[in-house]
């Protein structure tokens, strides 16, 4: 049986199908509904425990495979090693956990500010209930400033209009009637017998029958559509993974070859086998997961301060990787507020009002703004409908008082708005008699004035030049009202709109529009000096939409444009061919919204999603990245979001761009340091025994080099300022492999210059015959890679240029791991556990002097990539 259309049959029909009444239901036969429909709510996502989330932390396959090489170090008799890496991984999970627990409770926080109650006929009396309680066939009292429970069959309205933004898009308020529409087939917005769970009733007052409640609403419907759309792994985790799945190949091959050469040589069976053990565990940069944790943490509490709050850690990175921005255009680059901003009267356009005393038409046309409104003070504002309060406030701002003018001029009557005939009237006392102001449509208003306000006095009116004014504004995206006005002796018998609103004299136009955000143009300007491609997505009408688009700099080419009937006869191949070169889509359906997400997503981009209307959920959570409005926005929004903008202030996506950016660059320094140091020891370790030398170092030297230079250095690399130029670079492809921008060559280089360093100063204290060349060379592979850490922290810019300083953490780690080499090497209790000897001055001058020289080559090779002459690190 298909789902019956209650927009199409008559309100009888409507309740008998439901079994009610206009005097509502009994609450015995409730309770029975209740228990039969459920609670008249959206099932939230089930949200884990602290435990759930930290138990969570440990699936990471670098995780796991840091918890093995805990397992074999233990195994092998370094238990200080095993509790390094244990203690690195609890950091690590703590860290996650903790962010994204709190991220779960500000949400919930959020999700019950919009808990709505209800008026109900109840066995013939009105009760206030729980939203949740409602179940279909109950009667729904609504007035201005409700939130509509639940999806209504309307049964009786005055004067209502509807702010169902939110569910549509549309930024004007929706007409509505009791009235059936004939038609089998319209689109929601269409719908006006309807009135759908979370709108906003914003005039009048009305009668409803509730046809749906929780997932069978509208908005329901919705949120189903959530449960089949899947989340996108981000490229951090993309990489990664494919990082830890080749390294860890990597490493089980160059044990098998050290393990081998080291027999060849006739080195101890044990004594290789614990230095191939060690060489993995030091192959494997075990702070690499740490570094990533404290790198999203820090990053998304920075965008906290900046009113950003990051549901899934991973999502501040991501954002650095995105290609396409796709925003929803109402109350997301909009303000969700009608302004007033043109003017026309006298065949002259104007941005503001006169002063209120002149005598000239202009000044007639603000008291009809300020007059002919139901805008009133509620809680000491003015509350009202969204268009009249625009008038309102337009008029206030020029000095036209409501309050004052009608102590001269109160009213007496008003014909009040009706759909028909999209006018609406108010009769004041004058000193002449009675003055009637009447605002409306243009196309109807106009027809009914036969004399107009000129400069030198009233004139013939000639509506032709204004029709087209009117039409010139509507292009441009406005919504326009045409004033008049007309004199009586007396108050009109009968006081009705054929006797009131007839042989009129035209004031003026009045052109209003839901304006842009004022940061918003500035930032989709970065987002495309960043490589980013802005994409507008609106339910609303394309007039409009490309008028928005067009003050944001986004596109002012209407080819660039698409409307969702244009969309629905394209097939998906011939989507994806002009995908890339729609920048504006108008009067779209949320299944329209999660097509364009896809149609994006298989020609390789990266998208992230924003919105806050329910109509945006099924895309943002489709996106690469979905960002939601906190103030404005819907829980079902929310919920399907990575991140939640909790002033709705678009910039802050700029900013978060930047951070994500800084943060990716920031591992990549991560793993080009560690990776590149770690090389060196095993080339030390691998070329030695062919060069006819020992093997340079102990297990217990490879285990404290890896401990000492990637814990305390890798971690400061996260406090790394964000490199020059990097808003002025485009995104990184989410399937570009981490080590691209020359990063493989640099630590197959560096690798051989730190090993090559090494064995050299190794065969330098071997030829000396000195006892200590073991220290030697531990000594010259740790410093080096210090120095290779100040090195890496910029990945074009000379450390001179950046300063020592401008990363105190970095410097501060150094001297730390400095200082504990040098414990390490001259206090005797540690020489016994560490097989070290002190060494002279000269031979530590030597070892120093040996390890700037990486320090210098990586200069070079910074100083050749800003010429060009190298690889394009950008």
């Amino acid at each position: 049986m298909s789902p019956i259309k209650w927009y199409s049959i008559e309100a009888d029909e409507a309740l008998l199908h439901l079994a009610s009444s206009v005097a509502g239901l009994s609450t015995e036969d409730a309770q029975k509904r209740l228990a039969e429909h459920g609670l008249n709510s959206i099932p939230e996502k089930r949200r884990r425990s602290l435990l759930g989330i930290l138990v969570g932390q440990f699936t990471d396959f670098m995780i796991v495979v840091l918890l093995v090489a805990a397992l074999i170090s233990g195994f092998i008799g370094e238990p200080q090693d095993t509790i390094a890496i244990l203690v690195i991984v609890l950091l690590n999970a703590i860290i996650g956990a903790v962010q994204e627990f709190r991220a779960e409770r500000a949400v919930a926080a959020l999700r019950e500010m919009a808990a709505p109650e209800a008026r109900v006929l109840r066995d013939g009396q009105t009760v206030t209930l729980a939203a949740l309680e409602l179940v279909p066939g109950d009667i729904v009292l609504l007035e201005a400033g409700n939130i509509v429970p639940a999806d209504l069959r309307l049964l009786e309205v005055e004067e209502m209009l509807a702010d169902e933004s939110a569910l549509t898009g549309e930024s004007h308020p929706a007409e509505k009637q009791h009235e059936r529409l004939g038609e089998t087939d319209l689109p929601l917005g269409d719908r006006q017998n309807l009135a759908f769970k979370s709108s906003l009733i914003t005039r009048g007052r009305g009668l409803g029958v509730v046809v749906a409640t929780g997932l069978d609403t509208e908005i329901g419907r919705i949120a189903e559509l959530l449960r089949g759309e899947a989340g996108v792994k981000t490229p951090l985790q993309i990489r990664l993974t494919r990082f830890g799945r080749y390294l860890a190949l990597a490493v089980l091959a160059i044990c098998a070859i050290v393990f081998t050469a080291g027999l060849l040589q006739g080195q101890p069976v044990l004594l290789m086998f614990l230095t191939a053990v060690s060489l993995a565990v030091a192959a494997i940069p075990e702070a690499l997961p740490a570094v990533v944790t404290i790198s999203l943490a820090l990053g998304a509490h920075k965008l906290i301060r900046h009113n950003a709050l990051v549901r899934n850690l991973p999502a501040v990175e991501t954002l650095g990787s995105v290609t396409y921005i796709c925003a929803d255009k109402t109350g997301t680059l909009t303000q969700n507020h009608m302004t007033v901003e043109l003017f026309y009267a006298t065949g002259e356009r104007h941005t503001s009002l006169p002063d209120p005393q002149a005598s000239d038409p202009w000044a007639e046309l603000g008291q009809a703004m300020a007059m002919n409104n139901d805008v009133a003070e509620r809680d000491g504002k003015p509350a009202g409908e969204p268009t009249e309060l625009a008038l309102f406030e337009a008029a206030g701002k020029a000095g036209f008082d409501k309050a004052t003018l009608e102590q001269v001029r109160p009213r007496l009557a008003a014909i009040p708005f009706d759909s028909k005939r999209k006018q609406m009237t108010t009769l004041h006392q004058s000193p002449d008699g009675v003055i009637a102001y009447i605002k409306g449509a243009p196309e109807r208003l106009l027809a009914q004035c036969n004399m107009t306000v000129g400069k030198d006095g009233p004139t013939v009116f000639e509506p032709a030049a204004v029709l087209a004014e009117a039409q010139q504004l509507a292009n441009e995206g406005y919504r326009v009202l045409a004033f008049a006005k007309r004199e009586f002796t007396a108050l009109p018998q009968p006081l009705d709109a054929e006797t009131t609103e007839q042989d009129l004299t035209f004031l003026g136009l009045v052109a209003l529009i839901d304006p842009p955000r004022p940061e918003v143009p500035q930032a989709v300007a970065d987002c495309l000096t960043a490589g980013i491609t802005p994409v507008m997505i609106t339910g609303d009408h394309p007039g409009t939409a490309m008028a928005i688009a067009h003050r944001l700099g986004i596109t002012d080419d209407k080819q660039a444009m698409l409307t969702g009937d244009e969309l629905a006869k394209l097939t998906d191949e011939k989507f994806a061919r002009v995908v890339e070169s729609v920048r504006v889509y108008a009067r779209v359906t949320p299944e329209q919204k999660l097509r364009i997400v896809k149609a994006l997503q298989i020609n390789g981009e990266f998208v992230a999603m924003t919105g806050d209307g329910v109509n945006d959920a099924p895309a943002l959570k489709r996106a690469g990245i979905g960002i939601a409005m906190g103030q404005k926005g819907t829980d079902v929004a929310r919920e399907a979001s990575d991140m939640v903008l909790l002033d709705d202030d678009f910039a802050s996506i700029v900013r978060a761009v930047r951070a994500g950016r800084r943060i990716f660059d920031n591992i990549r320094k991560f793993i080009k340091y560690t990776m590149s140091s770690n090389s060196g020891e095993i080339w030390a370790l691998f070329l030695a025994p062919f060069l006819g030398l020992p093997i340079p170092l102990l297990p217990i030297h490879i285990l404290w080099i890896n401990l000492v230079t990637d814990g305390l250095p890798g971690l400061a690399l996260t406090a790394e300022p964000a490199e020059p130029g990097i808003m002025r670079r485009r995104p990184r492809p989410p399937e570009e492999n981490i080590f691209a921008h020359g990063m493989w060559q640099h630590i197959v280089w560096v690798g051989l210059f730190i090993g090559g360093i090494s064995i050299a100063a190794m065969a330098w204290a071997i030829s000396r015959e000195v006892e200590y060349w073991q220290t030697v060379v531990f000594t010259v592979l740790t410093v080096s890679q210090l120095f290779h850490s100040l090195a890496v922290r910029s990945e074009r810019a000379s450390l001179f240029r950046i300063g020592l300083l401008s990363n105190l953490p970095m410097l501060a780690a150094v001297l730390l791991t400095l200082l504990l080499q040098m414990a390490v090497i001259y206090v005797p209790a540690l020489n016994s556990i560490f097989h070290t000897q002190a060494l002279p001055m000269f031979d530590l001058a030597v070892c120093l002097a040996l390890s700037s020289l990486v320090l210098l080559a990586v200069e070079i090779e910074k100083w050749l990539v800003r010429r060009g002459i190298l690889y394009n690190s950008n």
